[in-house]
């Protein structure tokens, strides 16, 4: 497809999106409310909260490929949480996917053992059950919502600061 030659309503749908993420022409933002910003650990921790919570609401619904990308997520913003509070960590440093599997480990927040074991769930089935031809299924996604629930609130338990957590 050429350039001009794609459909308005997809030109004006993106070019409507790019507004909303420069907060350009829709008045006063309206914020998440449940994201504290706070600082940046917090602001990770709450997003893990928030997908944890967005499971919970939809678990049994058979919405499974998405129960398992919204646990992947709130594993890695729960990782990414403690990292930044307790292990100097900058948001920047976690530039892919699997770092925080690392950081979790190297932290000792995790062992190694585990925190491989979590980096081959990862690179073995979230790529598969999102991207690939799998079907996922009800026992992945219930297996994955309890392995989140676990991990957020190990991470949770373990951040000095506490207080923040919306779950």
């Amino acid at each position: 497809m050429s350039d001009g030659s794609d459909p308005n309503a997809i030109k004006d749908a993106l070019e409507t999106a790019v507004d909303a993420f420069n907060e350009e022409g829709h008045g006063i933002p309206t914020y998440e409310e449940t994201i504290d910003t706070d600082d940046a650990w917090k602001a990770q921790l709450t997003k893990g909260c928030t997908l944890l919570r967005a499971v919970e609401r939809i678990g049994g619904d058979g919405y499974y490929t998405a129960t398992i990308e919204l646990c992947f997520g709130a594993i890695e913003r729960s990782i990414e949480a403690y990292a930044l509070a307790e292990g100097g960590d900058e948001l920047q440093d976690f530039h892919d996917h699997t770092y925080c599997y690392d950081r979790a480990s190297e932290l000792a927040l995790l062992s190694r053992s585990t925190t491989d074991e979590l980096r081959g769930l990862y690179t073995e089935n979230r790529t598969d059950s999102y991207y690939g031809g799998k079907q996922p299924t009800k026992e992945q996604a219930d297996a994955m919502q309890s392995l989140t629930r676990e991990i957020h609130d190990h991470v949770r338990d373990q951040i000095r600061e506490g207080g923040v957590c919306n779950c």
